[in-house]
This record gives structure tokens, C-alpha cells and sequence, in this order.
């Protein structure tokens, strides 16, 4: 297993990744599209896991850094995601070790992760207490018209 941050010439590797988790990203050129051109330009940074023998990421996880007033300086972790063929073989929680370190070095105060409710879900929340995340809050929306 690889651990890695990917530049925007490598963005299309995390895209099967972040299809599993994503459904709604459109196809890769898209994907890459607005990675690069929208979400980077905001401060997101991409990573991803490699299994030998696979050029795109196995799992991918997608954060950035910002500052808070409820959290002060936070690394929060917009995406991550594993293929369904690597799951619980210990890409994503690599990919959480690896974040965890970056906050560290980068000097945060936490480290930040929402996660969707569901039966699809269930894997991701048994990752989650093994990193010592907990369940601090609800979060709410609205799509907008």
C-alpha cells in the first residue's frame, strides 16, 4: 500500500474512488474539471492509496484547512472513500493516519469529518472510533432550489 497527495495532474486517479462515495460527479473529465478548477483554487488537496498492480487510487480521501470559530485552525475532510473491492483491507484508515499526521504538522487544533446515515454507511462508521473520532454534533441542510 501507497499513501500519497495527488497534483492536479493526477486528479483523475481518485475518481473511481470518489464515485463510490460521490454518485453524482459526473463523469472523470468533470470530476477533474471541477477538482481542479473549483475546489483546489479553495484549498483542497487530494490523497490517495494504492494497491500494487493498480494505478488508480484504491480509497482517496479529499480535505482542506480552514479556520473556524468553533474549531480554530481545523483539517477538515470533505471525501473519503474506498473502492469496494479494498475495503477493509486498511486503505482508509491509512488514509485517516495520514490525515491526522498532516493536522499535526500543519499545526491544527482538530481534525474534522461528516459522515452520511445508512446501511451504506456502516463500513466508514466502524473506521471512524478506531481513529478516535467521535460523534460531536448534527449537521443539518437544505439543498436549494
Amino acid at each position: 500500500m501507497t499513501i500519497r497527495e495527488l497534483g492536479p495532474e493526477e486528479t483523475a486517479l481518485a475518481y473511481r474512488a470518489m464515485l463510490e462515495l460521490r454518485g453524482r460527479i459526473g463523469s472523470e473529465a468533470e470530476f477533474v474539471a471541477r477538482v481542479n478548477d473549483l475546489q483546489r483554487p479553495e484549498g483542497y488537496r487530494l490523497l490517495g492509496s494504492f494497491a500494487e498492480g493498480d494505478p488508480a487510487a484504491v480509497a482517496a480521501a479529499g480535505f482542506r484547512t480552514a479556520h473556524f470559530l468553533a474549531w480554530g485552525y481545523a483539517l477538515y475532510v470533505d471525501d473519503l472513500s474506498s473502492r469496494p473491492g479494498f475495503r477493509r483491507q486498511g486503505h482508509a484508515g491509512a488514509l485517516m493516519d495520514w490525515l491526522l499526521e498532516e493536522a499535526r504538522r500543519l499545526g491544527c487544533d482538530q481534525l474534522h469529518l461528516d459522515s452520511g446515515v445508512g446501511p451504506d454507511r456502516e463500513e466508514a462508521h466502524r473506521l471512524y472510533p478506531t481513529t478516535r473520532l467521535r460523534i460531536s454534533s448534527h449537521h443539518s441542510h437544505l439543498v436549494l432550489p
